[in-house]
């Protein structure tokens, strides 16, 4: 008996078993969505005037990017982040044409004593989970410029990565209904801003489906109630309660966002310049 109990817990935990000898994924393993790499490479390629078909994406499980052959090509591609530093080395000690994803924080301004950094900040959700914010390091900018921002590559991203988190997502289709049509979903946040809303079994009946549904073969998702002209007038002025209490919260919370914002501000410390530095300051001016 207690050599079944013995089995029968390793084969519960089997999953667990098995999850210990897979490998773990780090930033270097963040796989970067199509659509988030077509949106890089597509503003790239009209930035720049370049023509696509010159980009080269040497980093993949098992490439070697020194080996590359990078004779009249472009880089554009997501690099491990963990070797970033030496990958901007090469390129630039070599000559070779690049545009790459970097993260946003570590070793951004180091990396403009090389090249020019973007400093986007754009949440990419990467194909492991891992939600980064990310930034851009080039070498296709006139070597002058260390930074700059470049609001519509951070546009691009963020509409191609909101696509693809879309297209991740199951899509329910979506129906409007009149007010006559009560579903739990439509009155469910009438409790959450105080709004007193009472159905009589008198005045309502249950539905599956509207009649206009029927011929496509559609359904109100849970059922709903047909409600009186009684009812429905009330619901109306529910609504509009709703509609109120709305706008009065989100006023509120932008209120208090702003309270809070100013009051980290003053609670920031604070750090003078210097005499030597004002004077470095005067000279690049």
């Amino acid at each position: 008996m207690a050599a079944t109990s013995q089995n029968k817990e390793k084969f519960e935990d089997y999953e667990g078993f098995v999850e210990k000898f897979k490998p773990k994924k780090t930033t270097d393993d963040c796989y970067t969505p199509p659509l988030v790499y077509d949106a890089v490479a597509d503003w790239t390629a009209q930035e720049y005037g370049l023509d696509r078909a010159d980009f080269v994406r040497p980093f993949y499980p098992g490439g070697d990017y020194e080996s590359q052959d990078y004779t009249e090509k472009i880089v554009v591609d997501n690099p491990p982040f963990s070797i970033l530093s030496k990958i901007i080395r090469f390129y630039v000690e070599n000559g070779i044409r690049f545009l790459l994803f970097a993260p946003t924080l570590s070793g951004l301004v180091r990396y403009a004593d090389f090249c020019t950094v973007f400093p986007t900040g754009a949440d990419i959700v990467y194909e492991n989970g891992a939600v980064i914010p990310t930034s851009f390091v080039t070498n296709l900018d006139p070597s002058e410029i260390r930074s700059r921002t470049v609001p519509a590559l951070y546009d691009a991203v963020t509409a191609a990565n909101n696509a693809t988190r879309a297209q991740d997502k199951k899509q329910l289709p979506k129906y409007a209904y009149p007010l006559e049509l009560v579903t739990a979903a439509a009155i469910y946040s009438y409790a959450r801003y105080g709004i007193e809303f009472v159905i009589p079994r008198s005045e309502s009946v249950r539905v599956s489906a509207l009649d206009a549904q029927r011929p496509m073969k559609k359904t109100v998702f849970g059922c709903g109630w047909l409600i009186s002209e009684r009812l429905t007038a009330e619901r109306e002025k529910a609504e509009r309660e709703k509609a109120e209490r709305e706008k009065a919260e989100r006023e509120k919370a932008e209120r208090e966002k702003a309270e809070r914002e100013k009051a980290e501000r003053e609670k920031a410390a604070r750090f003078p310049l210097s005499g030597r530095e004002r004077a470095l300051i005067h000279s690049l001016s």
